[in-house]
């Protein structure tokens, strides 16, 4: 017997509910092309727009994909789960290994597009920093791309007393990254502090990371702290929310 609520349910939610229910069961999977609109017209017996919201919800989800000219898609790409403790500790980049290893493990993941500049820094900046407004920072963006598909795009503020001349106003840091070289300038990282939420991403943040409409995207700001209490870098990072599932792994 159908229950109340379901009867209440919107027809294009009905859909939505079965064409995920027989994803989850692998009646579709990855990479296959889902019913188009005709197709669940004539199934369900509803109007264009009912079937095209149908679609949307999953796509929304991040589960599918439209394509264009050819139709929907089931989502092919797997999650990036993101090790929020493993990936920052000590022994990760301090034996020069990148923190982004720990999340993308043996996947082809490129930074393809990678942005050095010093410039003076904002009050958001200045306030992270704890710094005088006017004062110079160096600023790092990179996007990085996991198999072939956008993820993350990320901007680093780092104060120019503390890494003026070092590797890290470079294109390439070297083996341990950033972390590694401000140890090695005597301001290694003990201490994090992340800062997340979530929001649906502007025009050009859509843009950079290639999201289907109706993607939200998940906005992380890390600051890191030196031994003597000092902010010596803040990162501001924008994720797309269907490519990554966030872990923290701690005792009790």
């Amino acid at each position: 017997m159908t229950s109340q609520g379901a009867t209440r349910q919107p027809k294009y939610q009905r859909i939505a509910d079965a064409l995920r229910k027989s994803i989850q069961a692998g009646e579709y999977g990855p990479g296959d092309r889902l019913p188009g609109e005709n197709d669940l017209m004539a199934a369900y017996e509803v109007a264009r727009m009912t079937a095209r919201q149908a679609l949307g919800v999953l796509q929304n989800e991040g589960l599918a994909e439209a394509r264009k000219g050819a139709g929907v898609f089931v989502r092919a790409f797997r999650p990036l789960r993101r090790r929020g403790l493993q990936r920052l500790a000590q022994e990760q980049w301090g034996a020069g290994r990148s923190i982004w290893s720990t999340d993308s493990e043996d996947r082809e993941l490129v930074v393809d597009q990678i942005d050095v500049r010093e410039e003076e820094a904002d009050d958001r900046v200045c306030d992270a920093l704890g710094i005088t407004p006017g004062t110079r920072v160096w600023a790092r963006s990179r996007r990085f791309v996991l198999d072939g598909k956008p993820v993350l795009f990320a901007t680093s503020y780092l104060p120019s007393d503390v890494v003026a001349d070092s590797p890290i106003t470079q294109r390439e840091t070297g083996p341990g990254g950033t972390y590694a070289r401000l140890a090695e300038l005597g301001h290694g990282p003990v201490h994090f502090r992340e800062e997340i939420r979530s929001r649906m991403p502007s025009a050009e943040e859509a843009d950079r990371l290639s999201l289907a409409m109706g993607t939200p995207v998940i906005r992380i700001v890390r600051t890191a702290f030196a031994e003597d209490g000092r902010a010596v870098e803040v990162n501001e990072m924008t994720l797309d929310s269907a490519s990554y599932i966030l872990e923290y792994d701690f005792d009790a």
